[in-house]
């Protein structure tokens, strides 16, 4: 029997009980349709259309470059498919700087794109933007550690929240964040040990990137678990097509190791 014939329509309210009862939370990117669609029959719990496709898709070297335009189109394509997984679609740079704008970006994402849930790359200083969104109605996930679209300002890709004062803040901004609504939160790039701390004291689902293995989920970028990734693939990434038989195998297998616990190591 296949894996998703245990999974039945993906809610916010299922990723929460997944939180409270220990479950492990699988996620992976996605792009398009094909690839959405061999996601979400390997059983899949979260597709994160992600603005990481102005890198993987389209060949840029940072995701600054990714459009409003660029991130409705792609998620169209996810959810014109994907019918079991809970599908997020990111915020891209600079479409959330103030309330207004925020509420109508991401009113397009899940009007004309088709998310369920909207990301954007959080601090102290999107609490009122992210409290505003949840008053609407909006489901958000906030994304903290190591937050891409700010490349240009912090100098390259590095781990974060590795010193005490910045350890300090981060979890300080994830208490926040909860506070304000945010329903999920993302760790990317951040000490095993904060992450934990973090996931201990959030009673909403953490998923982790580059995060270590006690968060309540893992996401990679689909391209880094096939293996198809052009350029430098991140450390903490491991292609599960190595030795798979296709690549639905591949996501099975990537899904039954973070379940099991045994991705990440």
């Amino acid at each position: 029997m296949s894996i998703h014939k245990l999974h039945k329509n993906i809610t916010l309210n299922r990723l929460h009980a997944m939180k409270a009862n220990n479950e492990k939370i699988a996620c992976l990117t996605a792009y398009d349709a094909s690839f959405a669609a061999i996601l979400d029959q390997a059983g899949i719990d979260i597709i994160l259309v992600g603005d990481s496709l102005g890198m993987v898709v389209q060949g840029h070297d940072s995701t600054v470059s990714v459009t409003m335009e660029d991130m409705i189109y792609h998620s169209q394509c996810v959810s014109s498919v994907a019918k079991n997984a809970f599908l997020i679609a990111d915020m891209p740079f600079m479409s959330y700087t103030n309330v207004e704008q925020a509420l109508a970006n991401a009113t397009d994402l899940i009007q004309l794109g088709g998310a369920q849930m909207v990301k954007l790359e959080a601090s102290s200083r999107q609490v009122s933007i992210v409290q505003e969104l949840c008053e609407c109605g909006i489901p958000i996930c906030a994304h903290l550690g190591l937050r891409p679209q700010y490349i240009h300002k912090l100098g390259g890709y590095a781990m974060q929240g590795n010193d005490e004062a910045s350890a300090k803040e981060l979890f300080e901004s994830a208490q926040s964040l909860q506070a304000a609504g945010a329903d999920i939160l993302l760790l990317e790039c951040v000490p095993d040990a904060l992450a934990q701390k973090i996931t201990q004291n959030s009673s909403i689902p953490v998923i982790g990137i580059g995060a270590g293995a006690n968060c309540d989920g893992q996401i990679l970028v689909l391209h880094d678990v096939i293996g198809i990734t052009h350029g430098v693939t991140p450390k903490f990434a491991k292609n599960f097509l190595a030795g798979a038989i296709d690549i639905q195998s591949a996501i099975e297998n990537y899904v039954q190791d973070v379940k099991s616990s045994k991705f990440p190591t």
